[in-house]
């Protein structure tokens, strides 16, 4: 028997192309969203260590982790989009390889310029998830969609939390940035190996030919709106460049709607952005991602700042940001299996009100304790808990009312949505923290991590309320 007919496709009822090996593909999509999931938090206890390495700003180094989810923001409806149109599994190899070369790229970097480029490469591997949903969703049986999109959705905040904890191992035993990104490269070509011998191609399939102008519509709002955000502090918020960035920024939005209406294939349909059910899940998507990201890159620099120097911190190492964020990796994983028995009893949104109550009872907590080991502790394990339970929510509230020739397209705007609040999340808290600086240095106050730790709960709860409301408005069986 080939690797071919290990995960061969056979029809359903329903005329469906469906896998008949549903355990070994499920193993193969979660093992490349948490490869994926991973790389994206790759860095952030390596910010500090890279801002001293190639001497540059704490706005500048912060573009290693924004590029991604920026990459990640454009590339995902695109590549969502190939995939209704082509195959999830060719977009899906796509991707991973894409993920290998970034990763090469940024494994040779000796500039911050060509990290920066390398990242961009990454972060086109975000829309494996929306991929790997839409495969779920197009070849599984159907008493086993809502768990196996469940898991692979939890991959996003477990692999979140674990890569923090992989560089921290890698970093503590090492002086440059090179092993963290080869290491990466070689699990990436992992996850490709298990895509290409344990998938199969859904027969499922959608007309048209793809969106290209609105793909660079797109990248030019989103590049406008980060760029002044992240550049406010050190230009001026009150300067020309950062005027004209916003400017640009809201007529490239415009057009990019006005484009995206008329077209008869456009890259994101604006239905299921802001149509009556999809709206509410967007919203929680950017929400959550802004609250998750934000925290990662918060929590690493907050730990890794000496406090005998600055009366703050932890003056952890690397590896100390790994290992504080090890309970959510753990919480993380237990209550992701669980969701899927909180979905069948409660429905989806439900599940993703109660999980983004305890994200936020999570950061609450951090921002009014931060001075002990034992406080981020206690916030790692109820955040895991929050984010297992929300994100395996919200890969099914995202799908689960559109078509199924639909799926792949409405997971990659879910998915775009949550990664531009992961680059509002970057790029606002650098703002943030750039802004409100201890006299006569450039390290942030304490007084400004609780703040960007407020905003994060007020995200987090802004989400569970949306979800509720969505629950009560729409009751699905």
């Amino acid at each position: 028997m080939t690797d071919t007919t290990i995960a061969a496709a056979e029809p359903d009822r329903l005329g469906r192309s469906t896998t008949s090996r549903p355990g070994l593909t499920l193993l193969a999509l979660a093992v490349s969203g948490l490869v994926v999931s991973l790389q994206q938090t790759l860095v952030l206890p390596l910010l500090p260590r890279l801002a001293q390495t190639f001497d540059a700003t704490v706005t500048s180094v912060a573009w290693v982790f924004t590029a991604t989810l920026l990459a990640g923001a454009v590339a995902t409806p695109l590549l969502s989009r190939f995939g209704d149109m082509y195959g999830k599994k060719k977009m899906i190899m796509l991707t991973m390889a894409l993920l290998v070369v970034g990763s090469v790229v940024c494994a040779l970097s000796d500039s911050l310029t060509v990290m920066i480029a390398g990242r961009a490469l990454q972060g086109a591997a975000a829309a494996v998830i929306p991929l790997a949903i839409g495969m779920i969703r197009d070849t599984f049986p159907r008493e086993r969609v809502t768990t196996a999109i469940g898991v692979v959705s939890a991959t996003m905040g477990v692999g979140g939390a674990a890569g923090m904890l992989v560089t921290g191992v890698i970093a503590d035993n090492t002086d440059t940035h090179h092993p963290v990104f080869w290491i990466s490269a070689a699990m990436a070509v992992v996850g490709l190996g298990f895509v290409v011998t344990c998938t199969s191609e859904s027969t499922s399939r959608t007309g048209g030919r793809p969106d290209i102008p609105g793909a660079l519509l797109l990248a030019g709002f989103l590049v406008s709106l980060l760029l002044g955000i992240s550049q406010g502090n050190a230009w001026g918020w009150t300067d020309g460049r950062i005027l004209g960035l916003f400017a640009a920024a809201v007529v490239l939005c415009v057009v990019w709607v006005m484009t995206q209406l008329r077209v008869s294939d456009p890259l994101v349909r604006l239905p299921l952005l802001v149509g009556p059910r999809s709206l509410s899940a967007n919203l929680a998507s950017l929400l959550l991602g802004f609250a998750m990201f934000a925290a990662f890159q918060l929590v690493s620099n907050f730990i890794q700042t000496p406090e005998e120097a600055v009366g703050y911190g932890l003056s952890g190492s690397v590896l100390d940001v790994g290992l504080y964020m090890l309970p959510s990796t753990v919480t993380m994983l237990l209550f992701s299996a669980l969701a899927g028995r909180f979905e069948a009893k409660l429905g989806a949104a439900r599940t993703l009100s109660i999980g983004s109550a305890f994200a936020a009872l999570a950061y609450l907590w951090l921002a009014l304790r931060h001075d002990s080991v034992a406080d981020f502790l206690v916030f790692s394990a109820i955040q895991g808990v929050g984010f297992g339970i929300a994100y395996a929510a919200l890969g099914t509230l995202a799908v689960q009312h559109v078509p199924m020739e639909q799926s792949g397209i409405a997971s990659g705007v879910n998915s775009l949505v949550r990664t531009a609040g992961g680059s509002l999340a970057s790029a606002a808290t650098a703002a943030i923290l750039v802004g409100d600086v201890l006299p006569g240095t450039g390290v942030p106050t304490v007084d400004a991590y609780v703040t960007c730790f407020a905003i994060a709960a007020v995200a987090a709860a802004a989400t569970a309320v949306i979800a509720a409301v969505h629950g009560a408005r729409h009751r699905t069986a």
